[in-house]
């Protein structure tokens, strides 16, 4: 009897620090819709790493660093939520990017990029920058996903709007299927 594969394993960053967050509430619902083939765990607070500082990378990794990087490391696939702030994404998922650089985190790596916001943009400017740092670090970028007027779209930390949801739910899908692939494509 042959048994199941393991599941994959998603990492999942969230770039709001505000209790109850749009974006915080497209992570958990990501978390129950990736079952069974994958886990998506999600970083507990991207604002608990220290500000990116070469001199301290090189001196040696901070714990809270060292932890950020294995989450992303080990895993298969990335889930990035940000928010839009000025036109751009949050500073602490800034930091938290350059925090990856250095280790290569998401090199030739599936990241999925959602951006959550109450405007009708979606987010659009915050998904272009995010994207294009991720480029920059050579991560292997899925199709964005923009969940627009979300504040009506997500309630009770949970994405409900049907629209929302089967847009979550294919970027989801997308991104555990494209790691699975390049998982069994390593083992090869």
């Amino acid at each position: 009897m042959t048994s199941a594969p393991a599941p994959l394993r998603l990492a999942g960053l969230c770039g709001s620090l505000r209790s109850g967050s749009l974006n915080a509430a497209v992570l958990a619902t990501a978390a129950r819709l990736a079952g069974p083939r994958a886990v998506l765990t999600v970083h507990p607070d991207l604002g608990r790493l220290p500000f990116f500082n070469h001199d301290v990378e090189m001196a040696g990794c901070p714990p809270q660093v060292v932890a950020f990087r294995e989450l992303v490391g080990a895993a298969d696939g990335v889930l990035v939520a940000s928010p839009e702030y000025a036109h751009g994404t949050s500073g602490v998922l800034k930091n938290a990017l350059e925090w990856l650089v250095g280790s290569g985190g998401v090199v030739n790596k599936p990241v999925a990029v959602v951006t959550a916001s109450p405007s009708m943009t979606g987010g659009d400017r915050a998904q272009a920058w995010v994207r294009e740092t991720l480029e920059v670090m050579d991560a292997v970028l899925l199709p964005p996903l923009l969940i627009q007027r979300a504040s009506a779209r997500i309630r009770d930390y949970a994405v409900h709007e049907p629209e929302a949801l089967e847009g979550l739910r294919s970027l989801v899908d997308a991104l555990t299927e494209a790691a699975g692939k390049m998982a069994a494509d390593e083992h090869f």
